[in-house]
């Protein structure tokens, strides 16, 4: 579904035993990146596994428009003919990134070295969504850039004509501020170095080693430094695509609190800066084995069994949060099913993703039955072992929202319904003939 569909109202059910395996999607965050490298590198990248939603659609649009050759082979299958760094050509059009803030960030990095104009736009979740803190490093290295108010989409990049490197230090824990930082610095001449307080994740340094880049981590008293030598030739490679451990998180979490569940989930990143939320269910005292533990395309993977028990609730630090930031919606309805209180700490994040997450799993869930209280960087939820359902939550153009109060209505003692699930499509267009495929009871 297109980020311009009519809004498609859903209800989830209290539903028997989840069984079976759960084949979900491939992971986003590596998906773009493949896109996005293969484009800048010189002759052929062939991925398998890549997650065909509509945000990394956009983004092998993008690489189109910028030259690259982009093609679908078969389910999940690519080939990218890149264009090398440096290479990238001027749209003609405006570059449309639908709801991805991965997808245009991470753009607008590996374009704002190249002496080109571009122009960004994107749904009107994504169009409510600073930049400011992306284009703000990206203007140290020479580009210009004019945007609305607030500098928000639509946004216009005046590539630098002759680049700097830049030594950068991000504000916050976010790997799409690095990652930018990272591309843009391929086509500038010296070192660029991004320095992180917290290690955020590592997707980008890992794939750019693979492609060939000169780039090293070192730990220092400041944090995390990222050196990256610019103007390599980056060499393509076979990409294999992880699952999404994001995505596995919500067939996870309904076999965690529907009665009875057993099920399977193959080859899901078990990458650390991304593992936060199974390190949390596992304190939690989640039922969640990890079985063939093994590499694949550089990631570390493995296949999870998870059955129902009980649950308990728990402190999440702050340092955790960065590892699993893109998760504490669906561990906020965990949380509804467990006994106890669980605090999560350092979320402050979650304010300015596709919508304020916060607030919008707060309202919905106590609309729902449930104790919740929220500060500007805290959640907490006190929970009572279950959660009453019986009302329709609003998903604010956010595919996380919407799964996540799916999930709660599959062990809710009443429905739960939600204004509008035509946003999953964006990271997991298969999620209801998947979640069904279990036993769900979701229409």
């Amino acid at each position: 579904m297109s980020h311009s569909a009519e809004p498609l109202p859903m209800t989830a059910r209290r539903s028997g035993p989840l069984t079976g395996e759960a084949q979900v999607p491939g992971d986003k965050s590596i998906s773009h990146r493949a896109l996005i490298l293969g484009a800048l590198s010189v002759g052929e990248t062939h991925i398998t596994g890549l997650l065909e939603g509509q945000d990394v659609l956009d983004t092998a649009a993008a690489m189109r428009a910028f030259g690259a050759q982009v093609e679908r082979l078969g389910e999940g299958e690519w080939r990218v003919n890149g264009v090398g760094v440096g290479g990238f050509a001027e749209p003609e059009g405006v570059i449309d990134c639908g709801n991805s803030g991965t997808g245009v960030r991470l753009i607008m990095g590996a374009m704002a070295t190249t002496p080109i104009t571009a122009t960004f736009t994107g749904d009107a979740s994504l169009s409510r969504r600073p930049m400011g803190r992306v284009t703000d490093p990206l203007e140290l290295f020479g580009c210009e850039v004019t945007a609305r108010e607030g500098k928000r989409l639509p946004l216009t990049i005046k590539g630098a004509s002759e680049p700097v490197p830049v030594r950068y230090k991000t504000p916050v824990a976010s790997a799409q501020i690095k990652s930018a930082v990272l591309l843009a610095g391929l086509n500038a001449p010296g070192e660029t170095v991004v320095i992180e307080s917290e290690p955020t994740r590592d997707h980008t340094e890992r794939m750019l080693a693979g492609f060939g880049a000169a780039i090293t981590t070192e730990t220092a008293a400041e944090g995390n430094v990222i050196i990256l030598k610019g103007r390599p030739e980056l060499k393509p490679q076979p990409v294999a695509v992880p699952r999404d451990p994001s995505s596995a998180a919500f067939p996870v979490a309904a076999a965690l609190i529907v009665p009875g569940s057993e099920i399977r989930v193959p080859g899901v990143s078990r990458n650390p800066t991304r593992d936060g939320l199974y390190v949390t269910l596992l304190e939690m005292g989640a039922d969640i084995r990890f079985e063939n533990q093994r590499e694949e395309g550089g990631e570390p993977v493995a296949d999870l069994v998870v059955r129902h028990g009980p649950l308990k609730g728990v402190t999440v630090p702050a340092e955790r949060a960065a590892s699993m930031i893109d998760e504490f919606p669906i561990l906020s309805v965990i949380a509804c099913f467990a006994e106890g209180t669980t605090v999560m700490q350092g979320v402050h994040e979650l304010r300015v993703k596709e919508s304020d997450r916060i607030d919008a799993m707060a309202v919905g869930l106590r609309a729902n039955g449930a104790e919740v209280e929220d500060t500007q960087d805290t959640m907490t939820v006190h929970g009572k072992g279950g959660l009453d359902g019986g009302a329709t939550c609003a998903t604010h153009l956010d595919h996380r929202i919407a799964m996540s109060f799916l999930v709660a209505g599959l062990a809710s003692h009443q429905p739960i319904s939600v204004d509008d699930g035509g946003p999953i499509a964006t990271s997991f267009p298969d999620f209801l003939p998947l979640m069904r495929g279990l036993g769900a009871q979701i229409d």
